[in-house]
């Protein structure tokens, strides 16, 4: 047998809680090496974020040009043609740019990278199943493998037509009619683009609400937005199954679901997004062979990210804490510093988040419910955007950016934004609240007008 290969940090996984990480480590003087299956980026880069926020543009360029007579300008809307083969390209060369640029990245001496899956063999030695079956080990390991779709065990899901987020991505075939099964943050952004790129849209929630863990008031004006627009929703409706039409095997899916008090309905669709969520992709690691400790959510870690294993830490979407690209990068930031024995300053309950629909919806801190829940004393502060001078004239008045303040102390508990650039905004909150500026401090800041950012005042 080969005799394995050791290292200072080894990390599962290149996206970005694992990248970053092994770029800080090496320039720490660490030597790394990082294993990742396919390519760099993980989810955010190759099935997430990125590319559906390429998507997400060119869903809002057809939305202006469908809106440009508004403006003054004539024409635009009568000439749209929509060219799925040509957004998917676009996507597809944004995606390969950034990957290069992560390559350029893992080039940093004193990193390693092995194209394989690796398992467990023991706490800290793992096998790769490369050709060459390597085995490596070191005294600190980073497991940053992230999440994979799931899928509602009901028949018909694996109906042709009935897709994940992934294969939803690479199809270049537009379809007429979409249904998501699902209300969260990936089936409503789905839906917002495909909506706007003019296909009939439909989407079937099992709560009673969209975006279950998001503030209710600014989650239920999010739906109403997107209901104006013409997106069809079905609320607190548990899919039962997905046929398709017995005459015509490539015909329109029907998905059918009971709501509340037994009522049965049903959505037709040539396209049905599953979008009911991720788990935590670690089915491959060997967990038992090392001792990790995981639940159904994912692997389980302290405040420093480590399991109970020590040396053995977990980021990211496989730790089940957090299901954001950015939450992993400052996850193995916190890891790293301990295994480095350095200290800092990440405070993980101030994680902005966005939804990139359209409008768009962003957050950070808490919601009103969970200020009741706590006990907390507070004051609600709700400014429409239609106040805002720069709002109105970029045809942006829909919207709401509502503050929540503890009553006496004046510190900012949550933010919570509905509307144009929300996801740029929702950082001025998050500053306030991780420098603990108070509430008349922040008042008394100048601000440039005409500007977004005046909604805070």
């Amino acid at each position: 047998m080969t005799p394995p290969v050791s290292y200072d940090l080894v990390i599962i996984g290149s996206g970005p809680g694992g990248y970053q990480a092994a770029v800080r480590a090496a320039r720490a003087g660490l030597q790394a090496a990082i294993v990742e299956r396919s390519h760099p980026g993980g989810t955010c880069l190759n099935e997430g974020c990125i590319p559906t926020k390429a998507l997400c543009r060119s869903a809002e360029v057809a939305a202006t040009l469908r809106e440009a007579e508004s403006f003054g300008i004539r024409g635009a809307a009568q000439d749209i043609t929509v060219n799925l083969p040509q957004i998917i390209s676009r996507k597809e060369q944004i995606i390969e740019g950034l990957r290069a640029a992560i390559d350029a990245l893992l080039a940093t001496p004193g990193i390693t990278r092995y194209t394989a899956t690796a398992s467990f063999a023991d706490a800290h030695s793992l096998c790769l199943d490369d050709e060459a079956g390597t085995r490596i080990t070191a005294p600190h390991i980073i497991i940053a493998t992230g999440s994979e779709s799931k899928s509602l065990p009901v028949p018909g899901v694996g109906l042709p037509g009935v897709m994940d987020a992934r294969a939803l991505l690479q199809s270049t075939v537009m379809p007429r009619r979409l249904c998501v099964i699902g209300g969260g943050v990936i089936g409503l952004e789905f839906a917002s683009i495909f909506h706007q790129l003019g296909c009939s849209v439909a989407v079937v929630e099992y709560a009673p609400e969209v975006l279950p863990r998001f503030d209710k008031d600014i989650a239920k004006r999010l739906r109403t937005a997107l209901k104006r627009s013409g997106i069809e929703f079905h609320l607190s409706a548990a899919v039962t199954g997905i046929e398709s039409s017995p005459e015509d095997k490539d015909g329109p899916l029907q998905v059918r679901f009971t709501q509340k008090g037994g009522k049965e309905g049903s959505v037709a669709a040539d396209r049905v997004l599953m979008a009911v969520g991720r788990g935590a992709r670690i089915s491959e690691l060997h967990l038992d062979a090392a001792g990790i400790a995981a639940t159904p959510r994912g692997i389980t870690v302290d405040e420093n990210m480590q399991t109970n294993v020590p040396g053995v830490y977990a980021v990211g979407d496989c730790n089940g804490l957090c299901q954001l690209a950015h939450a992993a990068t400052y996850q193995s930031f916190r890891a790293l510093h301990h295994i480095l024995g350095e200290t800092d300053s990440i405070d993980f309950s101030i994680m902005p988040a966005a939804v990139f629909t359209h409008p768009e919806l962003a957050t950070v801190g808490l919601t009103e419910e969970e200020c009741r829940e706590r006990g907390l004393q507070v004051e609600v502060v709700k400014t429409p955007y239609r106040s805002n001078g720069k709002a109105l004239a970029e045809g942006c008045g829909d919207g709401i950016l509502k503050q929540i303040y503890e009553t006496g102390s004046g510190r900012l508990l949550g933010c919570h934004i509905l509307g144009s650039h929300a996801a740029d905004l929702i950082h001025q909150a998050a500053m306030q609240m991780a420098t603990q500026t108070s509430r008349q401090t922040a008042a008394d800041m100048i601000l440039a007008h005409p500007t977004l950012s005046e909604l805070y005042h």
